[in-house]
């Protein structure tokens, strides 16, 4: 798997970092802090630094200001929704503004 700095990972039911993508199942690791390649690596052979907390990820549009407080889910590895329809948690929505969604990652 390749990780790239700045985006959302998520820890997959074997227990490994993977791109955050709309899947149901996974948990939201954080935001990667360093890029990680692991594409010829075992499971396991690389470890992905991710820091948790409150980041601005894209909005895919389904989010809006009147959703302040409520859970948002994972579109892909950049970017949020209000649809968790096929999805897992992303976070708490904190502020909705023309250059995304700010997300409260700590209490997933």
């Amino acid at each position: 798997v390749e990780l790239n700095e700045a985006t959302m990972a998520v820890i997959n039911a074997d227990g490994y970092a993977e791109k955050a993508s709309a899947a149901e199942g996974v948990k939201v690791a954080g935001c990667v802090q360093r890029y990680c390649d692991n594409r010829n690596g075992a499971n396991g052979e690389q470890s992905v630094s991710v820091k948790r907390g409150t980041f601005v990820w894209d909005n895919d549009g389904t989010i809006k200001e009147t959703d302040i407080l409520k859970k948002c889910y994972i579109k892909d590895e950049q970017t949020v929704t209000i649809t968790a329809d096929g999805s897992s948690v992303a976070g708490t929505i904190l502020e909705v503004a023309e250059d995304g969604v700010t997300v409260d990652m700590t209490q997933v």
